[in-house]
């Protein structure tokens, strides 16, 4: 007796005698491995293939436009300060000339006042002797000044100033004045130059520019300094990742 151990088309028989062909062995499960294999974790370790970009940039720090534009702003205050304190002096001293002139002789009568300063100013060549005084009817002083002063008036006239006016209150006052040896004069009452006009001018002159100067003094320092240090943080280092990655020991 015979026994075929195998079946024509090359396959093997099932317990029960039913051919069973290769392609229909159990298949495996997914998650079934060869025992050893390595482990698969589906993401590359730390530090391989960290993104590594272009490091921040810096910025450079205030513009040199604000040192240029403090500075002149420090001229344009120089410039108004000596206008300021010239044309105020000048403005001043037009304004303290007499508004008008009078004769050897002749009797004018002006309106005083004690706060206004009044003061009696001459015109005349050098070394003219002259005299002059309140008519009858009114009461006041002619008081010699220590200052030598010399305005000019808006006609061009330059006056010079011969008494101080001493008034007790305001109000209408006669006054004549008389030259000796036939000199020629002109005589004008008019307001004697404050010192508090001068020491304003004198404020005006230093004052202003100064403060022009101080604040592009102050600009050109804070600025120098802040593009210092934003050029020492341009040039330090950038933080980057490291050859083993952000995770260091």
């Amino acid at each position: 007796m015979s026994h075929d151990f195998g079946n024509p088309s090359g396959g093997f028989a099932s317990p029960s005698g039913t051919p069973r062909h290769p392609a229909q062995q159990p298949a495996q499960h997914p998650s079934a491995q060869p025992y050893g294999g390595a482990p698969s974790y589906g993401y590359a370790p730390p530090g391989y293939g960290a993104p590594q970009g272009p490091p921040p940039k810096v910025k450079a720090g205030p513009s040199i436009g604000w040192i240029v534009g403090a500075w002149l702003l420090a001229v344009v205050s120089v410039i108004a300060g000596i206008a300021i304190s010239v044309g105020g002096v000048l403005s001043f001293a037009n304004g303290a000339a007499p508004p008008a002139s009078y004769g050897p002789g002749e009797v004018f009568t002006v309106e005083l006042d004690p706060a206004e300063s009044p003061a009696l100013y001459v015109s005349a060549a050098q070394g003219t002797k002259f005299q002059c005084g309140f008519q009858e009817g009114t009461q006041g002083r002619l008081e010699n000044s220590l200052v030598q002063t010399t305005v000019t008036g808006s006609d061009g006239i330059p006056w010079e100033l011969a008494f101080r006016i001493g008034v007790d209150r305001a109000g209408e006052y006669k006054l004549g004045c008389s030259v000796e040896d036939g000199g020629q004069a002109r005589f004008g009452v008019g307001r004697e130059l404050a010192a508090d006009a001068l020491v304003g001018g004198v404020v005006a002159l230093f004052l202003i520019p100064g403060l022009g100067v101080l604040l592009a003094i102050v600009v050109t320092i804070v600025v120098l300094v802040k593009r210092s240090r934003a050029r020492k943080l341009a040039t330090a280092p950038a933080p980057g990742w490291g050859p083993t990655g952000p995770y260091r020991g």
